[in-house]
């Protein structure tokens, strides 16, 4: 694995995710109660034996370059790395980023520097648990030029997704980038041989699903980057089909994109049920964060159900109903909180020193119910937050909705008897 580099994409502006990308880059959207979202593909990194790993970024990378920094340090006498890359004026480039393949592009310089094989590329804003030395190890026993990781999916999924077409082989032979035309996909479902091999049922209707995680001998990469295309799953892997050996990767286990706020919301409130699809309980396998030392949270006659309650939190009489709530809340007595996400806050408040405004935290007898309450809001007492009869995407004040889920903004202030 010393031969592979490893390279995060860091997205765009995040306009998926705003309001929580208002403050932040999309990898640095808190996740889980105390994780970050590029949390997930860094330790997939390492879990597989990958130590060399470049992130870039554009957009409001402050947040995600303290995170870095302060959780991915590794001792003198090692080689491994986790880098940030931002966008920067050079002599071979001025503008930002103008897709996946141009950020590349615009960085092979430094990815040049060792003598790596294999470049790894992956998006960082997903939910999943891969080992990425099965498809390495796949990738060189093939002889592929390129190999994607694909996700078997439904037929009412493919409109969401670039599809494509291989053998049992693995071979690609045809792609469709996000097809509307759902007759003109039917001849890019799974072959019953193809199923089978993969142990699924062979009367399933799937297709393979381009997961955004593509890995590129050394020569390869260099070669499709001599062309000005943009992006590698619009421009450079449906052209290199045509004259390259590309390999699909396809993987079983559970894997979500979060990149909107709805595929968010719901990823996080599957962590809370019993057995979830995705689980940060995997010895074997660890998700890695920055280490903060915060006391162990305070919890004084709360009723809860389904809820993770992150480090440093003091929730006193409250109902806490499938929820998530983050690293140092403050939940006050009569809180009830359903359906919902509490970020939490980036520190303790130690006293008010403004009376105008409520204390950082949930206040007493608030109803918060399927909404994002992202860090450093202070949410008055007697506050009602629902999306009950409001329409599906709205923009008010220090509150915005999405797809039915309301999202109060960073450092909000709610004042007290507000209703949402």
């Amino acid at each position: 694995m010393q031969r592979t580099l490893a390279i995060i994409m860091g997205g765009g502006a995040g306009t998926r995710l705003f309001p929580l990308t208002k403050d932040r880059a999309k990898p640095a959207v808190p996740l889980g109660g105390k994780y970050r979202i590029v949390d997930i593909s860094i330790s997939n990194c390492l879990n597989s034996g990958l130590r060399s790993i470049y992130l870039l970024t554009q957009f409001n990378s402050m947040s995600l370059h303290r995170h870095i920094q302060a959780s991915y340090k590794f001792d003198n006498f090692s080689r491994s790395f986790v880098d940030i890359l931002a966008a920067q004026q050079t002599p071979e480039g001025s503008q930002w980023y103008q897709g996946t393949a141009d950020a590349v592009r615009q960085n092979m310089r430094y990815f040049l520097e060792r003598p790596y094989d294999y470049y790894l590329i992956l998006s960082g804003d997903q939910l999943y648990r891969m080992d990425f030395r099965a498809l390495l190890h796949q990738h060189i026993r093939l002889g592929a030029d390129i190999s994607l990781a694909t996700k078997p999916v439904a037929r009412h999924q493919v409109g969401e997704f670039g599809i494509m077409q291989s053998g049992v082989d693995r071979r690609i032979t045809g792609f469709i980038e996000k097809p509307s035309d759902q007759s003109g996909v039917q001849e890019m479902k799974m072959s019953r041989d193809l199923l089978r091999d993969i142990g699924a049922n062979e009367d399933d209707s799937l297709f393979q699903a381009s997961m955004g995680i593509y890995v590129f001998n050394r020569e390869v990469l260099i070669k499709s980057l001599e062309s000005d295309l943009f992006d590698f799953g619009k421009h450079i892997i449906p052209t290199s089909i045509k004259d390259r050996h590309v390999s699909a990767f396809i993987f079983k286990g559970y894997w979500e994109d979060i990149g909107t706020i709805r595929a968010f919301y719901e990823a996080n409130l599957d962590l809370t049920d019993v057995v979830p699809e995705y689980s940060f309980f995997e010895p074997d396998s660890p998700i890695y964060t920055h280490p903060r030392f915060l006391p162990g949270s305070k919890i004084n006659g709360a009723t809860l159900r389904q809820a993770i309650i992150s480090d440093g939190c003091i929730i006193s009489d409250a109902h806490l109903e499938r929820s998530v709530i983050g690293i140092r809340s403050v939940i006050q007595s009569g809180a009830t909180i359903r359906d919902s996400i509490i970020m939490g806050a980036d520190y303790f408040e130690l006293g008010l020193t403004d009376s105008s405004q409520p204390a950082m935290g949930i206040g007493k007898n608030c109803v918060i119910d399927r909404a994002i309450i992202d860090k450093n809001a202070r949410i008055g007492d007697g506050v009602v937050i629902t999306p009950e009869g409001k329409s599906q995407n709205l923009d008010g004040d220090n509150y915005f909705i999405r797809d039915g889920i309301i999202v109060v903004p960073k450092n909000a202030v709610i004042p007290a008897g507000f209703w949402i």
